[in-house]
């Protein structure tokens, strides 16, 4: 018998995700800084950031940011159930998952506007720092790429869900006293 699900993530979220992923991996591994790709591929991760922060006030329950913002005691609560090794099964991000994605927003934010100082503001033409920022957040940005992937594979495991399949299908294990 299957495990009963609920719908968690709603459509705009899983475009979302799936957006931002497929630019992250375009842009740092396939396209050149400056080339037309790099730069369209830039704006459009800004134009979905911009559209994720507005969702974060009006979208769905588990896209809003009230529902998941990583405050102190949130954080602190689920990182001493992950230092006691207790589960921390909550629908939608963990606080600290959240705390990650708040980074990696913030870091694709830092991105967009290092890029765009670097191609349209005449001003700064032939100053190092706009691209030593691009570079120091891609990079940045790679580590918590990482860290967001290995998180969700460990808690997984840890929580004997499929993690990353909820954000494909937008659908979770119901908690068990769920109706």
């Amino acid at each position: 018998m299957h495990a009963a699900t609920i719908r968690l993530w709603d459509p705009l979220i899983r475009l979302f995700h799936v957006s931002i992923a497929g630019v992250f991996v375009a842009n740092y591994f396939f396209t050149e800084e400056g080339d037309d790709w790099h730069t369209w591929l830039g704006y459009y991760a800004c134009a979905w950031l911009t559209v994720r922060l507005v969702w974060g006030f009006v979208g769905t329950r588990s896209a809003r940011w009230a529902d998941f913002w990583p405050t102190r005691a949130r954080l602190r609560e689920h990182l001493s159930r992950v230092l006691k090794g207790e589960p921390h099964r909550r629908l939608g991000h963990s606080p600290i998952g959240a705390l990650v994605m708040m980074l990696m927003m913030s870091t694709i934010a830092t991105l967009g506007i290092s890029g765009f100082l670097m191609q349209e503001v005449d001003a700064l033409w032939g100053a190092d720092w706009p691209l030593t920022l691009h570079a120091w957040a891609a990079n940045s940005l790679a580590t918590l790429v990482v860290i967001h992937m290995a998180a969700a594979v460990i808690e997984s495991l840890h929580l004997r869900e499929n993690l990353p399949l909820s954000m494909i299908t937008g659908k979770r294990r119901a908690p068990s006293d769920h109706r």
